[in-house]
């Protein structure tokens, strides 16, 4: 008896052994397997708690830097991109050259494929710009590529743009999200509708929208360049601005954008995040719709633009985050003209200015501005300061995308809003902001029209010579400033709250967010 039950002991000895070997082994593979993160710096879900949602997810119908963030260079790519230099690289065309003034041939690159397996190839080149440009699909951003003739394929991998006349800007319009190469068959699949399941060639692959919730994009295993080094990424819409800071702390987002200057002691001080900052090609001010009374009238513009004191605007409202701008372009894009003079604060001006144009007593008038704190404080500010001159300025706060589609629809007076611009050229600027041909949802929500500027701006499209090129864009902003369909307020910086745990996250001038290369530890 006593000899097996010390067989019985041995036995139980052996399977524990057994039983704990087994499970420190599990153990280890299951850490490896379901937490990619713990010895590395790759794997893992990005999280980025955002202002607003995107209107739509078709990079031909984007109005907003906003939305194409999501998709610019993570789903969808282009010919051509910018360095962090803002000069041009390969990016799906291996090179490129001018043949004469308006014709420009691609070499493309081999073995790239679209998400859903489909050959990337000179075909789907032209079957996207063609969609770009047909009248019957109707996308506002044509009239960025609106001077192309015909995509002509030469070869499988040869694609000519054949131009109607010189553009020297076209590289630095391919570069940014209008020129994102969509899957042919996803074209089939929706023709002239709006897109809502992104197909194209990038390092993310679309998985889902839950609209005024969440966007989640996941790692492209089959990519042709350097894959992702997160797994997944989920844009998450949290209009809070505390709420997005709140995240970060307690670590379910990564990343809160936009940030705005109300909390940033909060998040300068927290263990768990730092701030990113760095300065953008776009600018942020009031807008006028140049077509309603009483607005319509220059000499109003004008007694507003001298009735607003900016310095303590940028001091109070935006604690001196982005310094005060005199146009509306940022002074890294190429065209800004630094000798331009925004109006000086002159209230004894602003006063004549009104009784000229017969309003000594002033008027009420309707400024619109978005659901952000920053634009709301912006827009009461206004309304303490133009009572100066006798105008009672109601503020109307919107939700993001219903205030886009209310300016860009013309039924506003004055609005509060931001130009990101795309390309870091002045055309991208000039044509769409102030060309008549844009109005509306292209840009050009002041819906303004001079001939003189619509000339200037089409002559500096032409010209290869870079510093006629400034001269055009530089007499076409004077005459603007004269016109006054807006008042600068300050060149954009990017701001956002990062974990600290995060590392390789940036926004390129323009202001879209680069995560490709980001890493959670």
């Amino acid at each position: 008896m006593k000899f097996k039950r010390e067989i019985g002991k041995i036995f139980l000895v052996l399977i524990m052994a057994i039983i704990l070997t087994g499970c420190s082994s599990n153990e280890n593979v299951g850490t490896k397997a379901n937490d990619p993160n713990k010895n590395s710096n790759e794997g893992g879900t990005l999280v980025i708690a955002r202002l607003s949602d995107a209107e739509n997810l078709d990079q031909q119908f984007m109005s907003t830097i906003n939305a194409a963030s999501v998709t610019h260079h993570k789903v969808y790519e282009g010919l051509v991109q910018r360095d962090k230099n803002n000069e041009i690289q390969p990016m799906l065309a291996e090179e490129w050259k001018q043949l004469n003034d308006t014709t420009w041939e691609f070499k493309l690159k081999h073995d790239v494929k679209f998400h859903d397996g489909t050959p990337f190839n000179a075909s789907a080149v032209k079957k996207t710009f063609d969609r770009l440009l047909d009248p019957n699909v109707a996308s506002p951003r044509a009239v960025v590529l609106k001077m192309v003739k015909e995509i002509k394929v030469i070869d499988e991998y040869t694609v000519q743009f054949i131009l109607k006349e010189p553009f020297s800007p076209l590289l630095s319009i391919l570069a940014n999200h209008e020129g994102g190469i969509i899957s042919p068959k996803t074209i089939d699949q929706y023709g002239k509708e709006i897109i809502q399941e992104p197909n194209g060639t990038g390092p993310f692959k679309f998985q889902s929208w839950s609209p005024g919730q969440e966007i989640t994009l996941v790692k492209n295993t089959d990519y042709w360049a350097d894959e992702p080094k997160v797994n997944k990424v989920v844009f998450k819409v949290v209009p809070e601005d505390s709420t997005r800071i709140s995240m970060i702390e307690t670590g379910e987002a990564h990343i809160a954008e936009p940030l705005p200057v109300a909390v940033m002691e909060q998040v300068e001080s927290s263990q768990a995040m730092d701030i990113y900052r760095s300065e953008g090609y776009g600018t942020e001010y009031i807008g006028f719709n140049v077509t309603k009374k009483p607005v319509n009238d220059v000499r109003v513009r004008k007694a507003i633009a001298h009735a607003v004191e900016m310095d303590s605007i940028i001091k109070g409202v935006f604690n001196d985050v982005g310094v005060k701008a005199n146009s509306l372009m940022g002074s890294k894009v190429f065209g800004y003209d630094e000798k331009l003079k925004a109006y000086e604060y002159n209230l004894k001006e602003a006063k004549k200015l009104m009784a000229e144009a017969g309003y000594a007593k002033g008027f009420e008038a309707t400024i619109l501005t978005m659901d952000s704190k920053e634009r709301v404080n912006l827009a009461e500010v206004l309304q303490s300061q133009l009572i100066g001159i006798g105008i009672h300025l109601k503020v109307q706060v919107m939700e993001y995308g219903s205030f886009v589609e209310k300016v860009n629809s013309g039924q506003s007076e004055m609005f509060i809003i931001s130009w990101r611009n795309a390309t870091g050229d002045a055309d991208y600027n000039q044509y769409n902001l102030f060309h008549t041909d844009s109005q509306g949802g292209a840009g050009n929500t002041f819906f303004y029209s001079n001939q003189k500027v619509d000339d200037l701006i089409n002559a500096a499209r032409k010209e290869k010579d870079e510093e006629k090129r400034k001269e055009f864009y530089a007499e076409a902003q004077e005459i603007e400033m004269n016109d006054t369909p807006y008042i600068p307020v300050r060149v954009i910086e990017n701001v956002a709250a990062v974990a600290k745990d995060v590392k390789g996250f940036s926004i390129s001038p323009s202001g879209y967010l680069e995560i490709n290369d980001v890493a959670i530890k």
